[in-house]
């Protein structure tokens, strides 16, 4: 435990989005152990819209990696930047080497996580990986790590807030101002890890054809503009029926949108831990990834997948060439699995 009550707290986020929501409950058993400190959190810009409102922090601190913070000097400057914050506890949710080495030249006196990637000299308070964590759901992973700590432990459920102009942006969108006269449908035909993360569009355009004759409903593409021509064949597949949001959001107006639908059929990524952390129903497709460690941590969710001796490969591309493990989630058991959320 640590020796004295901090007053003053730096917790280090995570890098991706998805990554970012499985630690929401860490950082409220960080809030409820020290519900007096003044709690800042150290953030990727990508990632920093999951936090935005959320009550447990105090400020967000962008880590600018492509601008002031680049290259050896940038990282430099950051800690200097820290350092003049006298903060007394650094907690690291990212394992990286780097996170424990800024904190260490920022002089925060008590530095805290996992003894990860060779960093646990430069750690006051280090703490070593359970030999089954990675059998358990990340989830578990960050909140092991401060009960390692000696902190109380609270709740696994995740969380995500929205804020009013957020939500006041999603219902211009949907155009729900009004009522909810038709089921929302989210697809999210990306996945920013890879490929093999990612079930053909083709099945994606063909489901949303299907579930929009079987609903009537608005299918909604969701997606950065990477996605967009994924988005296009979708939306060509329901002729008037589809909504494309790709690349014309920012991540929190996202959230809000899918706050909003009444079903999600997703890729393992990053939009799909935000849906489970909105307990929005979600239906997953999974192929080359790892639905027990990663997998949408929530009661309303269905994961679509057909395992291979080779799956999960944990790899950007199949290794292999041919991604089976995607190609033989078919388009039929995906729709029966949404319809059934929507039914519920």
């Amino acid at each position: 435990m640590f020796p004295c009550a901090p007053r003053n707290v730096l917790v280090r986020s995570t890098n991706w989005i998805g990554d970012a929501v499985m630690t929401t409950p860490a950082l409220r058993t960080i809030r409820r152990n020290f519900p007096e400190a003044r709690i800042t959190l150290l953030a990727l810009p990508w990632v920093a819209d999951v936090f935005a409102a959320c009550p447990h922090l105090d400020r967000i601190v962008l880590y600018d990696k492509q601008g002031r913070h680049r290259g050896l000097r940038g990282r430099l400057r950051l800690a200097a930047e820290l350092g003049a914050e006298h903060f007394d506890l650094a907690i690291l949710l990212q394992n990286a080497f780097e996170a424990a080495l800024i904190t260490w030249l920022a002089r925060i006196p008590a530095r805290a996580g996992y003894t990860t990637d060779g960093r646990g000299l430069l750690l006051t308070h280090g703490v070593r990986k359970a030999p089954d964590i990675g059998s358990r759901h990340q989830v578990a992973y960050y909140q092991e790590m401060l009960a390692g700590l000696g902190l109380r432990r609270g709740p696994d459920k995740l969380e995500l807030f929205l804020s009013p102009a957020a939500a006041g942006t999603a219902a211009k969108l949907l155009g729900q101002g009004g009522g909810r006269p038709r089921p929302v449908i989210g697809l999210n035909p990306g996945a920013a890890y890879g490929p093999a993360k990612r079930w053909p569009s083709a099945k994606y355009a063909e489901l949303a054809a299907r579930l929009a004759a079987a609903t009537g409903g608005l299918i909604v593409v969701f997606g950065t503009k990477a996605d967009q021509a994924a988005a296009a064949e979708i939306s060509a597949a329901v002729q008037g029926q589809a909504l494309d949001l790709t690349g014309r959001t920012s991540l929190a107006e996202a959230a809000a949108c899918i706050a909003r639908c009444d079903v999600f059929v997703t890729n393992d990524s990053g939009l799909m831990h935000v849906a489970a952390a909105l307990n929005t129903p979600l239906a997953a497709v999974f192929g080359s990834t790892d639905h027990i460690a990663t997998g949408p941590f929530s009661q309303r969710a269905a994961v679509i997948r057909h395992p291979l001796p080779c799956s999960p490969c944990l790899k950007t591309h199949c290794p292999q060439g041919h991604l089976r493990c995607m190609e033989l989630v078919s388009v039929e058991e995906t729709a029966q699995a949404a319809l059934q959320l929507l039914a519920r």
